[in-house]
């Protein structure tokens, strides 16, 4: 049993919507709102120079890193940096799609033609970290210190703050306090525990959730069972996309997270998989691209009105 009871202040909920979801229909009449994600994490990840350590989420998930500096998982995320995510901008524009960036902000601060370009696009940001590093032991305070440092870096580079938040893979037990004392975030999105936005009471705080998902993930091409190959990614994404919009007729609207990542997909072999996802999403009736900030201002604007059926 866990001592310190802020372990236990988030209680679990095993229901959620239950038999009766609320019967949705997004924007234009769309049923399925596809928020591909884009992390871009590269040069905020673990480094020997900056902390002694390797990150081993390069191109190969390593168990174990050398005590050594890591050259080659390092110029591994050089490549999402330097030629990936620039592969993935060519992809966006060309089939002129929303996109969500949730991107740390060192990693922003390190590429600067990257921000001029996002500040040129209508992708929305959320926040992803100062760092692309470990929050879930991380003391309180300077959780709090490394957020209010990243807002104020977006603010500096973007000229916006992030009205989301996504930490790298888990949260601390504390993130959530975080977020709802800062104030001025729209939703979060480190649970993955639905396919509908949904309220939560947070000590006496309503937030909206908007769930992320880590099922249709490129980093499945770096663990097993996963994809050996983009067919496997592509045939995955087409799958639940076909499945939800057959189903929405029963159970209305409802939102699908694809994320991807620069280092990965953003190799050409790769990006052949994601080409074919979103030309699959523009040719289904029903679905569409939506960007996560629409997502969430548009369920805080209808949900009291979606009717409830099952």
């Amino acid at each position: 049993m866990p001592t310190d009871p802020q372990q236990a202040a988030q209680p679990r909920d095993f229901v959620g919507y239950g038999p009766h979801p609320p019967f949705v229909t997004w924007p234009g009449g769309v049923k399925l709102a596809v928020n591909l994600v884009l992390n871009y994490e590269e040069g905020s990840e673990y480094n020997w120079l900056e902390d002694g350590r390797n990150d081993n989420w390069g191109e190969y998930n390593l168990a174990s890193s050398p005590p050594v500096r890591d050259l080659g998982t390092e110029t591994h995320f050089e490549y999402g940096s330097r030629a990936g995510v620039w592969r993935l901008a060519r992809l966006f524009d060309r089939y002129d799609i929303p996109v969500t960036f949730s991107a740390c902000a060192v990693a922003l601060e390190r590429n600067p033609p990257l921000v001029e370009w996002m500040k040129a696009r209508r992708h929305d940001l959320m926040g992803h970290g100062l760092r692309w590093i470990d929050y879930t032991t991380m003391e309180r305070a300077e959780e709090e210190r490394h957020l209010h440092q990243a807002i104020a870096l977006y603010e500096k580079l973007l000229d916006k703050r992030p009205i989301g938040w996504n930490c790298r893979s888990l949260p601390s037990v504390n993130t959530r306090d975080l977020l709802v004392e800062e104030g001025c975030f729209l939703y979060h999105s480190d649970p993955c525990n639905d396919d509908l936005p949904y309220f939560l009471d947070h000590r006496g705080t309503e937030i909206l959730v908007v769930p992320y998902s880590k099922t249709l993930n490129d980093s499945r091409y770096l663990v097993a069972p996963g994809y050996s190959n983009p067919r496997d990614f592509a045939e995955d994404c087409r799958a639940a996309i076909d499945y939800m919009l057959s189903e929405a007729g029963e159970t209305g609207g409802r939102m699908l997270t694809i994320g991807i990542h620069a280092r990965w997909t953003g190799q050409p072999n790769r990006a052949s998989g994601l080409r074919e996802v979103i030309e699959h999403v523009q040719q289904s009736d029903g679905a569409a691209f939506m960007r996560r900030e629409d997502i969430a201002r548009f369920w805080h604007a209808n949900h009291a009105r979606f009717e409830q059926r099952g």
